[in-house]
């Protein structure tokens, strides 16, 4: 292969002229394949001759086309993905380090590093025995590129395997290659910080390769003093480490993100890690124990104190502003002390030191500051987002200072939650200044679920708010006037009680007034105040009614300006309250948001198109902004709420479906994957609360059909309530459609043929094919044979009994849609193919909870009953013989019908229940129990039970491994429970009188077979069939 030719070609990929640039990926595309291009390519990366720009595009090329085809398991599944031949694969493994090496830019370095990852992924240990000796060989040659490749590469390495829970490769790695590390690490931390950017630069790679390695598990090496011991001392050295000025940027902004910095962070970030999982105790889950019980007893005596006492240091030297700390360290530090409050053990050490902690490292954090000014200033609406989503910002020490305060306030209430209230207290008794007196407030809100939960305390915060909250609505600071918005709408939201109405008043009024703030981050924290005023208050309620259009008019502008969910939360809350007063304005309301919605996916779409994907690289994919998807989401399920509240007015909700057509249509049309769940739950919503189907809604049948064959064939789920809806309220176009018929036939068919699909889309098809035949009577009789073979075909298939009864449910359907022609067609596809049915049905309906739920019980009853009516001659003669124990057997599910009816209407009331549970006051606080003693709350219950259950699945997992067939225990499942949302034509029909109207025709039409069935039942079995007759006879059977 020319290597110069190929060089030129992919220069062409950057070309400015976009004709030539398509030209040459075209041209690219149509030589990938061939043998040798692999080899090639690696040769022109490590040719210093060739332009760096072309090295580059070339780098990104190698590492999509090992990523997608270095080995492809399933052929086929993409025509354009051929594998890569095996002597490039060899070309690859034996020249990619040395390559690594030789990398002349940070960018082709972390190309490389991604492809190597994926060949360490296919091939190590079994296909690449000598990699570990070949990296251990760079480590050690004393060449700074070469050891920086090693260090590149064992990252690479660790990264490879790092979710695996299977300790089978990870830990030969770190035995092989960490020694060399920490020893690299020790030595390089020998020579004085300086500003050369090489030694941090491996120090950041070497720190981040053993974090990495320690997600999951923490390897027998890893836990010996052998590892712990040297590792242990490399991480204080790093954090102990005093960087003179000349060593990192003046500017901090700089300095935060300077290698030097991002090795102190790792460290931080790697003590932290080895105390929360695997070294502390009395947190350690129960599977977790026999692993690391030892372990965690000893560093936690060993190391927790000393990691303890090394962190105060930094704080104080923070402090006292003789030392700076990068917001991420400050952030990994409050972690570690937030990690301390509930063992004994590190508790004792950190109690004598939280108010100190609290007044002058949290405080400060919490208080308003020069960045925050310059950011409100600059952009109030990415100020309200970060200040909004601040405590999910794992980067901001505020997120840990947060966490810190909210911890000791559930955990160590009774020494720890007095004193910070008496803190804030203190402050806003001292005539402080306003950034201060911010900092107060903002504790302030931020405790306020543990102080509207605290008997003591909850009873003087009308009093607090009078005097240190309603003064400043009106103060000159906009950031006071919206963290005093802030503190009301959180002690609302937590059930302040108002002695005097008149301050009530004052303060919703104040609310009010701040909605025409000139500031906007005034303005969205009054909108959210306000909204929690109305779902609680009806005095505030009774006022806002009379302008609630105008105050919803404010949100969505609001909510056009920031993009905040948030809001989108408001808007919901307020159509929920003032349903009545916005049904005249609901066509107008739903157009509003329909814009906002499709101008969000339209920004989305076009941020998109500007992404190249060549040019990211694999790892940051999901680090990529989310936040017109999740503005998105947020609009669409304010609108799914407008539905909810105008569905007694069929007209106006006729009216808000024609408004919101075009933009379920937009979704679907511009495959906006991440949006069907909410565009499905619109479209079943307004096809169910109508019971019918407009023309206009045709066409998104149409669209869900060509989604579901191309590129939504797993998304059958969230369509399925559609589908639904479109057979039982537009079943008479469907019987008029043939077309439409054949497309709906075609879902099941395909789920239940696709091999990419699994047993819960299975069950989904089979949950279509049951809507088909009970909506669609007589009008599938040309499609029946198709139902009756793919059931047939899949009768002992699947991995659940969940699907085994919902593949079931389809072949009893077809006895019920025509009983005659169903059991001629399985006896004409596969001879005994009836019998074989039978014998699975009976099996179920005899064994207890086989058919668990009411639907099941009376399909089942119906069918039966219909099968009593089929004639003598018509019977196959593979069922004559037993054909008198329909009777039985329809017996047995009626004995156990009232059971299940109970069970579902338990089930009803006590969802019901749930929704009104109210929240457990001591989940927030810790009133009770030794002050000093462990504390396992429900966070630790949690975890414990997440850890149970996976150490539950990967046994289960390990199990299926050893066993060839892969087939799973059932007995294992979870109980299939009653689906209260699913509704089927057959719930409106009563099995009592079906089956007696069926057992008079059954002694009329076969008397012999009546007989035989009537005289071979127990005395049981009489006593129900009496039961059952006597109901059907009653006015008001019991359903």
């Amino acid at each position: 292969m020319d290597l110069q030719a190929l060089a030129n070609l992919f220069a062409t990929t950057y070309n400015a002229d976009p004709n030539i640039q398509k030209a040459g990926e075209l041209q690219i595309r149509k030589i990938g394949a061939q043998e040798g291009m692999v080899a090639a390519i690696l040769q022109i990366i490590a040719s210093d001759s060739v332009d760096l720009s072309t090295r580059q595009a070339c780098s990104v090329y190698l590492k999509n086309r090992v990523h997608t085809s270095y080995i492809v398991d399933t052929p086929g599944t993409r025509p354009e993905q051929v594998p890569i031949a095996p002597s490039d694969r060899d070309a690859l493994k034996s020249t990619i380090l040395r390559v690594l090496a030789g990398s002349p830019s940070r960018t082709i370095t972390i190309q490389l590093g991604s492809t190597l990852k994926d060949l360490i992924s296919h091939d190590f240990p079994e296909r690449w025995t000598g990699l570990l000796e070949s990296m251990n060989e760079l480590l050690n040659s004393g060449d700074i590129r070469e050891v920086g490749a090693g260090c590149v590469a064992a990252l690479e390495c660790v990264r490879a395997f790092r979710y695996r829970q299977n300790k089978d490769y990870l830990p030969l790695v770190v035995e092989k290659l960490f020694p060399t590390l920490v020893t690299i690490a020790g030595g390089m931390l020998s020579t004085p910080p300086s500003s050369a950017q090489e030694i941090p630069s491996m120090l950041h790679l070497i720190l981040k390769t053993y974090r990495t390695s320690i997600i999951v598990n923490l390897s027998a090496h890893q836990q010996s003093p052998e590892s712990l011991v040297p590792w242990g001392r490399l991480l204080f050295q790093v954090v102990n480490l005093s960087l003179p000025s000349n060593a990192v940027p003046e500017n901090e902004e700089e300095r935060e993100k300077s290698e030097w910095w991002k090795v102190k962070k790792w460290a931080y970030a790697t003590l932290g890690r080895l105390f929360h999982r695997f070294g502390n105790p009395s947190q350690l889950p129960s599977p977790m124990q026999k692993e690391y019980g030892t372990f965690a007893n000893h560093f936690v005596t060993a190391f927790a104190p000393e990691i303890f006492k090394v962190y105060l240091h930094q704080v104080e030297l923070y402090v006292s502003k003789q030392a700076w700390l990068s917001k991420k360290c400050q952030y990994q530090i409050f972690q570690f002390f937030t990690a301390c409050i509930k063992p004994k053990s590190t508790w004792i050490l950190l109690k004598p030191h939280v108010d100190n902690l609290v007044a002058n490292f949290v405080f400060p954090h919490l208080c308003f500051t020069p960045a925050d000014q310059e950011l409100w200033e600059s952009d109030p609406v990415e100020y309200v987002r970060a200040s909004v989503d601040e405590y999910e910002n794992v980067s901001s020490p505020v997120s840990g200072a947060t966490s810190f305060i909210l911890t000791l306030a559930s955990v160590r209430t009774k020494i720890s939650f007095l004193p910070m209230l008496n803190l804030v207290n203190n402050v806003l008794r001292s005539n402080p200044a306003p950034p201060q007196k911010f900092g107060a407030l903002n504790i302030t809100s931020a405790l306020g679920p543990f102080i509207m939960r605290h008997p003591e305390v909850k009873r003087s915060m009308e009093e607090f708010m009078v005097l240190h909250v309603l003064p400043e609505f009106t103060a000159s600071e906009p950031y006071m006037r919206a963290v005093a918005c802030e503190v009301l709408g959180t002690v609302v939201r937590h059930n302040i009680e108002w002695n005097n109405s008149e301050n009530l008043a004052r303060h919703s009024n104040a609310v009010a007034n701040a909605l025409d703030d000139p500031e906007l981050p005034v303005r969205v924290q009054a909108a959210l105040a306000l909204t929690h005023m109305v779902v609680v208050y009806e005095s505030v309620r009774t006022v806002v009614s009379t302008r609630v259009g105008e105050v919803i008019r404010r949100l969505l502008k609001l909510s056009d300006e920031t993009d905040l969910d948030l809001l989108n939360g408001s808007m919901e809350s307020m159509v929920e309250q003032f349903q009545d007063e916005l049904l005249p304005v609901a066509t107008e309301l739903t157009s509003r948001l329909c814009e906002s919605y499709l101008r969000l996916t339209r920004e989305g779409l076009a941020q998109a198109s500007e992404t190249s994907m060549d040019s990211v690289d694999v790892e940051t994919l999901l680090d990529t902004d989310e936040d017109k998807v999740y503005g998105a989401m947020g609009v669409a399920k304010t609108i799914s709420t407008i539905v909810s509240s105008v569905d007694s007015n069929k007209e106006i909700l006729r009216q808000v479906q024609e408004v919101i057509i075009p933009i379920i249509r937009f979704t679907l049309e511009n495959k906006l994957i991440d949006l069907f769940d909410n565009i499905y739950e619109l479209v079943d919503s307004l096809t169910f609360k109508l019971a019918s189907i407009s023309p206009n809604m045709w066409p998104v049948f149409e669209l869900t059909y060509g989604l579901f064959k191309s590129d939504a064939v797993d998304f059958l789920d969230e369509m399925l309530p559609s589908l639904d809806n479109f057979l039982s309220y537009g079943a008479d176009v469907f019987k008029a459609r043939p077309d439409y018929r054949q497309k709906v036939l075609d879902v099941y068919d395909t789920s239940m043929t696709n091999k990419n699909l699994g047993d819960s889309d299975r069950i989904n098809g089979c949950k279509l094919a049951e809507s088909i035949l009970l909506n669609l009577a007589g009008h599938v009789d040309d499609h029946l044979q198709n139902i009756i073979k793919i059931a047939i075909d899949h009768i002992d298939g699947g991995n659940t009994y969940a699907f085994k009864l919902a593949n079931l449910l389809v072949l009893i359907n077809t006895v019920f849609y025509n009983p005659t022609a169903a059991l001629h067609l399985m006896e004409a596809y596969k001879p005994g193919a009836a019998r074989l049915f039978f014998d699975t049905w009976f099996a179920a309906i005899n064994t207890e909870d086989k058919l668990p739920r009411v639907h099941d019980k009376k399909l089942s009853l119906l069918a039966l009953s219909k099968l009593l009516e089929v004639d003598g001659e018509l019977i196959p003669v593979s069922l004559r013989e037993g054909w008198y124990g329909i009777v039985a057997g329809a017996l047995v599910i009626f004995k156990s019908l009232p059971q299940a009816i109970s069970k579902r209407k338990a089930l009803e009331q006590s969802w019901a229940d749930d929704e009104e549970e109210e929240e457990d006051d001591a989940r927030y606080l810790n009133l009770e129990g030794d002050d000093d003693e462990d504390v396992w709350d429900e966070d630790s219950a949690y975890l414990e039970m997440l850890a149970n259950e996976s150490a539950r699945l990967r046994a289960r997992s390990e199990k299926m491994a050893e066993e060839d067939d892969g087939a799973s225990d059932e007995s294992e499942e979870s109980e299939i429970e009653e689906e209260l949302g699913f509704f089927s034509l057959i719930d409106a029909i009563n099995p009592y009188t079906t089956f007696q109207h069926a057992f008079t025709t059954f002694e009329s039409k076969n008397p012999a077979l009546h007989q035989a069935a009537t005289t071979s039942l127990s005395v049981d079995q009489q006593t129900v069939l009496m039961e059952v007759m006597t109901l059907a006879g009653s006015q008001n059977p019991t359903l």
